[in-house]
């Protein structure tokens, strides 16, 4: 995690620089663009943030190791539910949300209530019934 974490450490300066030469260019008149570059600039701080400080509560991975093998990340990467519908149902809950977004903020609500019900549905699925642990 540590060369992603240097990656967004690296970046926020970037961003900090740009917004103040955007700044500059503009005459400060322009204030959306300056704000949102801050801000950018702000997002990459944090998620550098965070993958540094998990870097360092974490064992190193296989892709950390500068003389490690193709061999060393082999295994499972984690569970997917192969024939889960849930993930289609919260796709058309986001699309919703996006339609909402351009034709009105009443269809966005709908969408959101059903987004989470979805995200509640997939997350929980293999808690109930057969499948449940």
């Amino acid at each position: 995690m540590k060369i992603e974490a240097n990656l967004f450490s690296y970046l926020t300066p970037f961003f900090l620089i740009v917004a103040v030469v955007y700044g500059f260019m503009s005459g400060w008149s322009e204030p959306v663009g300056t704000t949102s570059l801050f801000l950018t600039a702000g997002l990459v701080a944090m998620v550098g943030w965070y993958l540094s400080h998990t870097a360092k509560h974490i064992d190193p991975r296989p892709e950390d190791d500068p003389e490690g093998d193709i061999s060393q990340g082999a295994g499972d990467q984690g569970f997917y539910s192969p024939w889960s519908w849930w993930p289609v149902a919260l796709a058309g809950s986001v699309a919703v949300c996006f339609l909402g977004l351009a034709a009105g903020w009443w269809i966005f609500y709908i969408g959101a209530a059903i987004g989470v019900i979805t995200l509640v549905g997939w997350v929980m699925e293999y808690s109930r019934g057969n499948h449940a642990h």
